[in-house]
């Protein structure tokens, strides 16, 4: 399970998203947002850095369909990697952790119809997202050279 998968303790916590995504360029838009303590960290996952980070995670195989969090030295895919995103921007976002009593396959079904028509709903952009001068530091992957779409 991909849950168990470890790396190196991550600090901060990384979120790693498809970078051509409107829909996952909006969500990481709204964590900087609510992150007020600058806990989260960001990197696409078709940039070098991304998939470094997910290679050595051992999860490089994971479909484009799933948002990943590296936390702690764990990786939480689809609604687990939701969930923590929630968690780690507090209260009120936390409450969302009562959503674990969904059993997790439902979850994860309703995370990968959205993931499947993501584009289609919310658009896709032919480049990644270019950080802000001000939120820049918080990309892993901000002086990556463009990545092969």
């Amino acid at each position: 399970m991909l849950e168990q998968h470890t790396t190196p303790k991550a600090s901060p916590t990384i979120i790693l998203f498809d970078g051509v995504c409107n829909l996952c360029n909006g969500v990481v838009s709204w964590v900087i947002a609510k992150d007020k303590s600058g806990k989260f960290r960001f990197a696409s996952r078709q940039s070098l850095t991304g998939r470094k980070i997910l290679s050595d995670a051992g999860v490089d195989g994971i479909g484009m369909d799933s948002v990943l969090v590296v936390e702690n030295g764990r990786v939480h895919a689809r609604s687990d990697a939701a969930l923590a995103i929630a968690a780690g921007l507090g209260f009120p976002w936390s409450l969302t952790a009562v959503c674990k009593i969904v059993p997790k396959f439902l979850r994860d079904a309703l995370y990968r119809f959205v993931a499947a028509h993501r584009y289609q709903w919310f658009g896709r952009s032919d480049t990644c997202v270019i950080p802000s001068p001000e939120t820049r530091s918080r990309f892993l992957d901000a002086d990556d050279p463009p990545p092969p779409l």
